[in-house]
């Protein structure tokens, strides 16, 4: 007697699909690797039956990038062909349970892609902006915030006027410790760039809480009150340390403090916010909603990072701005360079629609991302607003991508080489 197909049930559509009589089927799923800013960019492209009918997703994962495409090519794409891509909730939770120990950032990041590429296929069917499947417009554009770094305070100073001159209400600004490898700055006069990108030059906890609150009250004192300033620790500190430099920081009127903690010590950011009036604001490590629920019950946190591929797609992130507005906390989404302009458009498109919407981050991309990205979403007056046409409006262009070729594999993972000063392992 021939055994059960297991495969065969895994792959088989809804039940309620064959009786709807539903038309439009997904006939395949691709995906591309490119690096047209340097880093890797992994876009999934779902295709169907209808001809000229696609959706695009980013599932970009800089330092797992080849995993997350064989999850993506082996796991997930043989299960969704034949499906109807309008059934994007019930599609979610198919691949989310598929890998039965569901979870992790490479899971996270292959899912995202093939949900943001669902919802842009689904808005272009309608006809209709991204934005208006989830509610329409709350309003006209979403405030963005750019990057400035230097050496001293008169050098940072100098970058937010010009930054504020470009329209930017919003500027994260990073001060370097001269000796000392320090997140977001070149670290001017303390070492050359062959040493910093190999991580030979340490991390030095005690100089940078020494250093950095102080740098950062004389910006504030130099720039007024007519920007606000953002800084981003990088999950460097440990509690006892994030504790001393919330303290030395108040006076600098921060709009937040970015990963103040690593994930794993996130149940201390109740004792630091009830201790400091400075806003705290993480989340752009977590890789599953969950991890941001203990956080949103106090609230613990006042802004959520969060990075849309990694924790699945638009699917579960939208359902966690939902309770984000619910406890009052504000969205600050995750938008590096390594965050393609797909998933750029994608996020755009959620903080139009949702009231929890506080601040994005804008990346700014080189010259040759445009050109593989037609419809790139970027800046004006410090401002970003998503395109009108169907979806979330960036295409892409795959010979342009070729070439641009993706870097090895572990270039990325020279974050793991920082050490701190006695020679421990540092968290980048």
């Amino acid at each position: 007697m021939a055994q059960p197909d297991a495969r065969s049930d895994i792959l088989a559509p809804a039940p309620w699909v064959e009786e709807r009589g539903a038309k439009i089927r997904i006939t395949a799923v691709s995906t591309f690797l490119t690096a047209p800013h340097g880093c890797p960019h992994l876009v999934v492209r779902v295709e169907t039956n209808e001809p000229g009918l696609y959706g695009l997703g980013c599932a970009s994962d800089p330092q797992r990038t080849l995993a997350v495409r064989s999850v993506l090519d082996d796991y997930l794409a043989p299960m969704l062909v034949g499906r109807d891509p309008d059934d994007i909730d019930d599609i979610h939770r198919l691949l989310l349970n598929s890998a039965y120990w569901r979870g992790g950032s490479v899971t996270g990041n292959a899912l995202g892609g093939v949900d943001v590429a669902l919802w842009d296929l689904k808005a272009k069917r309608l006809g209709a902006p991204l934005y208006s499947l989830f509610g329409g417009r709350v309003r006209t554009h979403a405030e963005a915030y750019t990057h400035v770094s230097g050496a001293d305070a008169d050098e940072i100073a100098a970058k937010v006027v010009a930054a504020r001159e470009r329209g930017y209400r919003h500027v994260r600004v990073q001060a370097s410790v001269p000796g000392s490898d320090t997140y977001g700055t070149a670290a001017a006069g303390s070492a050359d760039a062959h040493a910093l990108r190999t991580r030979s030059v340490p991390w030095d906890s005690a100089a940078y809480v020494r250093t950095v609150p102080r740098v950062l009250t004389a910006v504030r004192e130099q720039v007024g009150d007519e920007v606000e300033l953002l800084h981003d620790v990088h999950e460097r500190l440990d509690p006892r340390q994030a504790r001393d430099f919330l303290r030395r920081v108040e006076d600098a009127g921060l709009y937040f403090v970015e990963d103040l903690l690593a994930p794993e010590d996130a149940r201390h950011f109740a004792a630091l916010r009830a201790g400091s009036p400075v806003p705290l604001a993480v989340g752009e490590l977590f890789h599953d909603v969950g991890q941001f629920l203990p956080l949103l019950d106090g609230p613990d946190i006042d802004f959520a990072r969060i990075r849309v591929p990694t924790l699945g797609g638009l699917t579960p992130a939208r359902k966690l701005a939902v309770y984000c507005e619910l406890r009052g906390v504000r969205l600050a989404p995750h938008g590096p360079a390594d965050v393609s302009p797909v998933a750029q458009a994608a996020t755009l498109a959620m903080n139009i629609s949702s009231h929890a919407f506080g601040v994005q981050e804008a990346a700014v991309f080189k010259p040759a991302v445009l050109d593989v990205f037609p419809g790139t979403v970027v800046a004006h007056d410090g401002a970003l607003s998503p395109h009108e046409t169907p979806g979330h409006g960036v295409d892409f262009d795959e010979a342009a991508a070729r070439r641009y070729p993706v870097p090895e594999p572990l270039e990325h993972d020279r974050w793991a080489l920082l050490r701190n000063t006695d020679g421990s392992v540092q968290r980048p």
